[in-house]
């Protein structure tokens, strides 16, 4: 159960930080405006708190993992909101980043 959870706060994470990139994006180079860039910032904001709750309690370890969560996450944000179509490098890439953070998250420790 604990990777279950872990899991599922790295996509709600992602979620948030990359919809919080996407908004500033939009307000900044798309012209949307101040409230697309301040809902940006505020999405970023509860990134950096929904990633706290991660059961392992080791700040670098759970950024470092996140990374493949973010590769992997934004390509398939770009599919979704702006049309992008990665190519089998794009996906490679992705799946490689996918697969640090399963070991960087839960691989298995000797009291670590």
């Amino acid at each position: 159960m604990p990777i279950l959870r872990s899991a599922a706060l790295f996509v709600v994470a992602a979620l948030f930080e990359i919809g919080g990139a996407w908004l500033v994006w939009q307000g900044v180079r798309e012209h949307r405006g101040w409230l697309w860039i301040t809902g940006g910032v505020v999405a970023l904001g509860a990134y950096g708190f929904v990633a706290t709750f991660q059961p392992d309690a080791h700040f670098g370890r759970i950024l470092a993992a996140y990374g493949g969560i973010f590769v992997a996450g934004s390509l398939l944000w770009g599919m979704v909101a702006d049309g992008y179509r990665p190519d089998r490098w794009d996906v490679t890439g992705a799946l490689i980043c996918l697969a640090g953070m399963a070991v960087i998250m839960w691989a298995p420790r000797n009291g670590a």
